[in-house]
């Protein structure tokens, strides 16, 4: 389990997937995972994923509440041509205003098709439509751009295009200090080490404490992840998880996750 440390001074985020065939696993989420390690390294501290279907009432709700209680809103999934890619209008009705035509993007799209002698239908030009007043976050990849509104960024699902689109952002994001991460790794019980690791998280409540238990072949292991913003209170907190494993197991590894480490020494 993992308690969240002291974030005060930290921007911080939430990320609304959107999508069907994320929650019916047809297809399984990239996305995440990207997001949550550039907002480490951008210090934006991301605090909830929503996995959300392509329903618009549940993603103006979603939009409403959590655009009020973070920093950022990030979503992904549900822009495009077809029925149930219901973001764009979803977000203009989150905050109240109506839809226009984009004529930039609406070249763009007419430029595409006439290349591809294909016709530039309604369903196409449902990509030109976005809330007023709202950005064009740019895409290197198809060149349709995704959105951006109030605090909420609107990126497609395919993770090539939601990637180049994140990229674009950066530079409009408030930064806090970079989100750093210390693991700690040996042979001990999780239960064991329960009561020592709250009174360390309650000594340090700057940072967070995480504690991750591997098991395998009846070898009971545990990795301890010590996240924070100070290095120093990181090292601090550090060296008593340490002094804490050395009581219950065998010489704590430090680094990242790493399962063959976790097999006992059996010489």
């Amino acid at each position: 389990m993992s308690n969240q440390g002291n974030s005060t001074l930290q921007p911080t985020a939430a990320l609304i997937v959107i999508g069907n065939e994320i929650l019916s696993g047809r297809t399984q989420d990239q996305n995440v995972a990207f997001i949550a390690q550039k907002l480490n390294n951008l210090g934006i501290i991301l605090t909830e994923v929503s996995i959300i279907p392509d329903i618009e009432e549940i993603i103006i709700q979603k939009i409403q509440i959590l655009s009020k209680s973070y920093s950022y809103v990030f979503t992904t999934g549900g822009i495009g041509p077809t029925h149930d890619d219901i973001t764009i209008q979803s977000v203009a009705k989150a905050f109240h205003v109506p839809l226009e035509l984009n004529q930039s993007i609406a070249k763009v799209l007419e430029d595409e098709c006439h290349s591809r002698g294909i016709p530039l239908n309604e369903a196409r030009l449902k990509m030109a439509l976005v809330p007023k007043g709202a950005k064009l976050i740019p895409n290197s990849v198809t060149h349709i751009p995704g959105v951006s509104l109030e605090n909420v960024y609107v990126f497609a699902g395919i993770p090539i295009i939601m990637r180049a689109m994140f990229e674009e952002i950066i530079p409009l994001l408030n930064h806090g200090s970079p989100i750093k991460s210390q693991t700690i790794q040996g042979y001990a019980r999780e239960g064991d080490l329960a009561a020592g690791l709250t009174q360390i998280q309650q000594t340090y409540p700057q940072v967070d404490i995480g504690s991750y238990p591997v098991s395998s072949d009846d070898v009971h292991s545990v990795s301890i992840v010590v996240r924070g913003t100070d290095e120093k209170i990181i090292a601090s907190a550090t060296k008593e998880v340490i002094d804490l494993m050395r009581q219950y197991g065998g010489e704590p590894l430090l680094g990242s996750v790493n399962k063959n480490l976790l097999q006992p020494n059996k010489s």
